[in-house]
């Protein structure tokens, strides 16, 4: 699979160059700004790109706004951002673009390797990343119907959705079996007027409504 990086720290460009082509990625081009960022998509089109948020010249939200851009003109293009702080709105903002193949974590979070390669492929592969720490905050700040409708058990459970978490990765987590987290799942939908579809779509809805873009 062909990724690009945009990173502007040079240590942990050449960090996400290691750690990727460890686990199997092509590596088509590793970036310092924005703009190269964009440049680099349209030459080598990749399947995924990792983008910091905050990039040269403004350190500002460079990586989103490329982000963004990436997804509106190449939406087959999965799009992981990394920030140094929590800043959820910029997830919220990729998510009301696409609700598909994007992940938000902080950087921290790419210390340990593991946790990282598996946000990663779960973006490649079409689902979302969410950091923990990211879904830890909304939770504490959505208290509004219909979430309040929630339990705090079934509140859990949405949170790790949220993260991207498949039901046996939620089960492990919770310590509890498939069938349980699939029941809490089900109550989700029901509590927050879901109807019945397409499980995977029902589960990206959630989700948004959890974010508050949907």
């Amino acid at each position: 699979m062909r990724a690009v990086i945009a990173e502007d720290s040079v240590l942990l460009r050449a960090g996400l160059v290691k750690v990727l082509e460890a686990v199997g990625y092509e590596v088509a081009a590793a970036v310092g700004d924005a703009e190269e960022l964009l440049a680099a998509v349209e030459e080598h089109a990749p399947q995924v790109v990792v983008t910091d948020v905050r990039m040269p010249p403004g350190f500002t939200d460079e990586g989103v706004r490329a982000a963004l851009m990436i997804r509106r003109q190449w939406p087959e293009v999965a799009v992981l951002l990394l920030s140094q702080f929590v800043e959820e709105r910029y997830a919220a903002d990729l998510l009301a673009t696409n609700t598909s193949g994007v992940g938000y974590l902080l950087k921290q979070r790419v210390a340990n390797v593991d946790d990282f390669v598996d946000a990663l492929q779960r973006v490649a592969e079409g689902g979302t990343a969410l950091d923990p720490e990211v879904v830890a905050q909304l939770l504490v700040r959505r208290n509004s119907d219909p979430l309040e409708r929630l339990t705090p058990r079934e509140r859990e459970v949405l949170g790790l959705m949220a993260e991207g978490r498949s039901n046996a990765a939620i089960a492990a987590a919770l310590v509890v079996g498939d069938s349980a987290v699939a029941k809490h799942i089900n109550s989700i939908f029901t509590k927050l007027d879901l109807p019945p579809a397409d499980a995977t779509h029902r589960r990206v809805l959630a989700v948004l409504r959890f974010l508050e873009v949907g």
